[in-house]
C-alpha cells in the first residue's frame, strides 16, 4: 500500500488542497523530529516520504514550489550533521525549482525563499572553501535582498559574507560585516543569531584577541543558559569558549568547556563540532603536560587514535591537528621514529588553512629538527612561520588586531630565542629579538583620521562617563548608566577593530644601522627565556650578551616597586607612612639595580641608554634605580621602533599646546610657569579644554603638554583616558590624529603604562601616539602627586630650554626627587 493510499479518500476537487496540507504537516513533523531527538537520519527519511507526496501533486507550478522548499529543508538537515558536500546537490535542486517558479511571475512573494536558499548555498560553499562560488551566491543574495527590501535576509547575507572574509583571512572586513549585520538585526527588533556571536569570537581568536573573545563568549553562554530557546546553541558556543581559554593558557577552563561542549554536540549529531571539541580537549591535556615537563605516552597514542577515527574527507583538519599534538608529545618523550611517521600524515596547509594550524605545523617541524640535532633547519622553519604570520598581520586593521596577532607565533618566537641563547650568540639574538617582538611598531602610520561612526560612539561613551560622575556627585544611582556605558564602550571597541588602518611595514632594524645611529649611546635590549632573564647590549659598535638571573624575581620587584610608588604619590601623605613606603620602594629599586644594571656597568659605562624592556619590565621607572639616576634613558618597544622614531623627519611646525584639565591643585601655577618658556603657546584651560578643541589644536603641533588626571585601563588599553573639561579623551582618539605632535608630555597620570601582549606588543595611551608617529612621549609609569608633577615639569622645561634633548632634560628633572617623579622618556630622546 502506497503512502497516498494510507489516508482516507477525499473528493477530487479537494485532493490538491489536501495533499499540500499533508505535505506541509509532514515536512514540519520531519524537521521537528530531527531537531528534538537529534536523529537526522529519521528526519531525512521523513522528508523522503514527503517527496512521494509531492510527486502526486498534479499542478507542475505548485509541484516546483513544493520541491524547492523540500530540497532546501533536506540540504539544511545535511548541513546540520556536517555533510556539506552532500547538501550542495539538494541546494542546487532547490534553486533550480525556485528559479523556475520565479520565471512564472509573482516574484515578490517568491523572492524571500529564493534568497534564503541562495545565501545558504553560499554558506556551504564558504564551509567547503569554494571562495568564488560562495562570493557569487552571497553577493547576489545581498543584491536581491536590498532590491526587494528583505532587510532580515540582507543581514543574514552580510553575516555569511563576514564568515567568508574570515575564512580568507580578511579579519577587519569580517568584523565590519558582523558588526553591520548585528546592528541590522537589532534595528529590526530581531534576536541576534548566536552563530554571529560565535563567528565574531572566531575572528577575534584569529587576530589573537583571546581575552576579548573569552569575555564576549562568557556573556553569550550566560544568556543562552537563561533562555531555553537558545539551549541547542550552547555546545557550539562553549566550544569557542574553550578555544579562547586555551589561547589564554587557562587550561582548566578549556578542558571543562571542551568536555561540556562535546556532550552537547554529540546529542545533536554534529560530527564536525564533536570532533572539534575532542581535539580541543586533547590540546588542553597536551598543553598542560608539555608545560609540566612530564609527558605520558598514552596521550600521544590517544591523539593518534582520535585522528584515525575522523573521516579524512570531512574532518581532515581536525585529524591533522590531533596528529600534530601527538608529534609534539612524542618528540618530548624521545619517540622520534613515530613522530616522523605521524608528521608525514599531516597535510600541507591550503589557501584557506587557519593561521593556528600553520603555526602548529611549523612548530612541530622546528621541534623535530631540534630533536634531530639540526638547529639550522629549526630556525629556518621558525623564520618561515613568522613570515607567514607577517602576511596575516599585514591584513589587520586597528592597533588591537595588529598587536594581538603575535599570540599565534609566541611558541615559535620563544623557541628561536631559546635556541640562540644556547649558543651565546649576542648578535644573532639581537636579530631574532627584533624579528619576534613589538611588530606593531614596524608599520608606517597612515594619516587616515578617525572613522566618523567610531568618533560618534566614542563621544557617546564620553558623555555617559560624564553622566556617571554627575550622578555619583549628586548621590543618584548609577547602575543603569554604568550598564549603558559598558555597552557603548564594547561597541566602540568593536568598531575600532575594523576601522583602523596602517601603512606598509618597515624592514626590521639591522644591528649595523642601530649601532651607527646610537653613536656614543648604548642600547640594552632585555629578553626572557623561561625564567632566565638576559640583556643584549649594543655599545661602541660591539654587541654583548649578559645573563641576569631570574625573570620572575625581576618581575616581582618591578611590581612591588610600582605599588610603592603609587602609595607615595599623594601630596599630603603622613610623614611616618611616607617613611615606611619609601623604605620599601628603595629596597625594590636597589634589588632591580643589582640585578639589571650593575652587571652591565662594564659594558655601558656612563653612556646614555636606549632601553628595550620585556614583559613586566615595561613597568620599571628606570630613573628611580640608583645606577641610572641622572643618566638620560629612552624606553622603546624595540630597536626597530626606536630607529623609526629617531629617523622621523622634523616637521616645521612650531606650535606649542598647553592643556590643563579639571581638578589639579598645582596645575594652574604649572601652566603659568610654562608660558614663561613658551610665550606664544596655545593655552587651553577650563571650559576651553574640550576634547574636540584639544584634538584640533594638537594635530600638527611641535609639543603638546597635558596637566590633567588620567588612567591606564589594562583590560581595554586603547580606552585609557585623560580627563578634560567635557569628559575623557581616549587613546583611540590619539591614534586617529592626522599628524600627531612631535613630542607629547603627560604630567599627572600613569599613561606610560601599557598592556603587554605576547611578543612584547605594548598597547596603551602612549603607545598609540608612538605607533601613530609621535617621536617622543614623556609620561609617568605610576601615579604622581599634583604638586610633585608641577615641580617636575618646571624643572623639565627649564632643562629642556638648555639641553634641547627630552631624555637629557628629563634625567635632570627626575634626579631631584626620583621616587616621586617616576617619569620615563618613550620613543626617541
Amino acid at each position: 500500500m502506497s503512502l497516498l493510499d494510507s489516508i482516507h479518500p477525499v473528493a477530487d476537487e479537494h485532493r490538491t488542497d489536501w495533499l499540500v496540507t499533508r505535505i506541509k504537516v509532514a515536512s514540519t513533523l520531519a524537521g521537528m523530529s530531527s531537531e528534538i531527538t537529534g536523529d537526522v537520519a529519521a528526519g531525512l527519511a521523513g522528508l523522503d516520504d514527503v517527496r512521494i507526496l509531492i510527486n502526486a501533486v498534479p499542478d507542475p507550478e505548485l509541484r516546483a514550489e513544493l520541491n524547492g522548499t523540500l530540497n532546501h529543508n533536506y540540504a539544511m538537515r545535511l548541513m546540520t550533521v556536517g555533510r556539506n558536500e552532500d547538501s550542495l546537490a539538494s541546494f542546487d535542486a532547490s534553486l533550480e525549482h525556485k528559479e523556475h517558479r520565479l520565471s512564472l511571475g509573482d516574484r515578490e512573494s517568491q523572492m524571500r525563499g529564493f534568497v534564503i536558499t541562495l545565501y545558504c548555498r553560499g554558506w556551504v560553499h564558504t564551509k567547503l572553501g569554494n571562495v568564488q562560488s560562495a562570493r557569487e551566491d552571497l553577493n547576489r543574495a545581498l543584491e536581491l535582498s536590498e532590491k526587494y527590501e528583505l532587510r532580515a535576509e540582507a543581514a543574514d547575507a552580510r553575516r555569511i559574507l563576514g564568515t567568508l572574509a574570515l575564512r580568507t583571512g580578511q579579519i577587519p572586513e569580517a568584523l565590519r560585516l558582523y558588526e553591520t549585520s548585528e546592528q541590522a538585526y537589532r534595528a529590526l527588533g530581531l534576536e541576534v543569531p548566536p552563530l554571529l556571536w560565535r563567528e565574531q569570537a572566531q575572528a577575534l581568536l584569529a587576530a589573537g584577541l583571546a581575552d576579548e573573545a573569552g569575555s564576549q563568549l562568557d556573556e553569550v553562554v550566560a544568556k543562552m543558559r537563561a533562555e531555553p530557546s537558545l539551549a541547542r546553541d550552547i555546545g557550539a558556543t562553549e566550544l569557542e569558549r574553550a578555544a579562547a581559554a586555551l589561547l589564554s593558557d587557562d587550561i582548566q577552563l578549556a578542558r571543562e568547556m571542551a568536555a561540556s561542549a562535546r556532550k552537547q554536540l554529540q546529542r545533536v549529531g554534529c560530527q564536525t563540532c564533536a570532533a572539534n571539541a575532542a581535539v580541543l580537549g586533547l590540546q588542553a591535556d597536551a598543553r598542560e603536560m608539555l608545560a609540566s615537563g612530564t609527558v605520558a605516552g598514552a596521550l600521544a597514542t590517544r591523539a593518534i587514535r582520535v585522528a584515525e577515527k575522523m573521516p579524512s574527507a570531512r574532518l581532515g583538519e581536525q585529524a591533522a591537528t590531533a596528529r600534530m599534538l601527538a608529534v609534539r608529545l612524542d618528540i618530548r618523550r624521545g619517540n622520534l621514529k613515530r613522530a616522523v611517521e605521524t608528521l608525514r600524515n599531516v597535510p600541507r596547509p591550503g589557501q584557506l588553512t587557519p593561521i593556528d594550524y600553520r603555526m602548529l605545523r611549523r612548530l612541530c617541524r622546528a621541534e623535530l629538527a631540534v630533536a634531530q640535532g639540526d638547529r639550522g633547519k629549526a630556525l629556518t622553519e621558525i623564520r618561515s612561520g613568522l613570515t607567514e604570520l607577517d602576511a596575516v598581520r599585514d591584513r589587520m586593521g586597528g592597533l588591537d588586531l595588529v598587536s594581538g596577532t603575535a599570540l599565534h607565533g609566541q611558541e615559535l618566537a620563544d623557541l628561536a630565542v631559546k635556541l640562540v641563547l644556547e649558543r651565546n650568540d649576542a648578535r644573532r639574538l639581537f636579530v631574532w629579538l627584533e624579528r619576534t617582538r613589538a611588530q606593531t611598531y614596524r608599520y608606517e602610520p597612515l594619516s587616515a583620521g578617525t572613522d566618523p561612526e567610531l568618533a560618534a560612539r566614542v563621544a557617546e561613551v564620553r558623555g555617559l562617563g560624564q553622566a556617571i560622575q554627575e550622578a555619583q556627585h549628586d548621590g543618584h544611582p548609577i547602575a543603569g548608566l554604568r550598564a549603558k556605558y559598558n555597552e557603548r564602550l564594547r561597541e566602540a571597541q568593536r568598531l575600532g577593530w575594523h576601522t583602523g588602518r596602517w601603512g606598509r611595514p618597515r624592514p626590521v632594524a639591522g644591528l649595523a644601522e642601530v649601532a651607527a645611529r646610537l653613536g656614543e649611546r648604548a642600547m640594552v635590549s632585555f629578553a626572557a627565556s623561561g625564567d632566565e632573564l638576559v640583556a643584549v647590549v649594543v655599545a661602541g659598535g660591539d654587541c654583548r650578551l649578559v645573563r641576569l638571573g631570574s625573570a620572575g624575581a625581576a618581575a616581582e620587584s618591578a611590581r612591588v616597586l610600582n605599588v610603592d610608588l603609587d602609595a607615595l604619590a599623594p601630596d599630603n601623605l603622613p610623614e611616618r607612612l611616607a617613611e615606611v613606603v619609601m623604605a620599601s620602594a628603595r629596597k625594590q629599586a636597589d634589588r632591580l639595580d643589582a640585578q639589571l644594571i650593575q652587571p652591565l656597568a662594564d659594558v655601558i659605562g656612563d653612556r646614555q641608554l636606549v632601553i628595550v624592556p620585556t614583559g613586566p619590565l615595561y613597568a620599571v621607572p628606570w630613573g628611580v634605580l640608583p645606577g641610572l639616576r641622572g643618566r638620560p634613558a629612552v624606553v622603546a618597544p624595540s630597536a626597530t621602533a626606536w630607529l623609526a622614531a629617531e629617523l622621523t623627519k622634523s616637521s616645521r611646525a612650531r606650535k606649542i599646546v598647553l592643556v590643563r584639565g579639571p581638578g589639579l591643585a598645582g596645575a594652574r601655577g604649572e601652566l603659568e610657569k610654562l608660558t614663561t618658556h613658551y610665550r606664544t603657546a596655545t593655552t587651553m584651560t577650563g571650559a576651553k579644554a574640550t576634547v574636540k578643541s584639544v584634538l584640533r589644536a594638537m594635530d600638527g603641533a611641535k609639543l603638546a603638554h597635558f596637566a590633567a588626571h588620567g588612567a591606564h585601563e589594562p583590560e581595554n588599553a586603547l580606552f585609557s583616558r585623560l580627563e578634560l573639561a567635557d569628559g575623557a579623551l581616549f587613546g583611540h582618539e590619539m591614534a586617529g590624529l592626522r599628524q600627531p605632535p612631535r613630542q607629547v608630555v603627560f604630567a599627572a597620570c600613569e599613561l606610560a603604562m601599557n598592556r603587554i601582549r605576547p611578543g612584547d606588543e605594548a598597547l596603551g595611551f602612549a603607545s598609540a601616539l608612538l605607533a601613530s608617529g609621535s617621536r617622543t612621549v614623556i609620561a609617568p609609569l605610576s601615579r604622581v602627586g599634583d604638586l610633585a608633577s608641577a615641580a617636575a615639569m618646571d624643572d623639565y622645561y627649564r632643562a629642556l630650554a638648555v639641553r634641547e634633548s627630552p631624555a637629557l632634560a628629563l634625567a635632570d628633572a627626575i634626579a631631584v626627587d626620583p621616587f616621586r617623579r617616576p617619569f620615563v622618556c618613550l620613543g626617541a630622546g
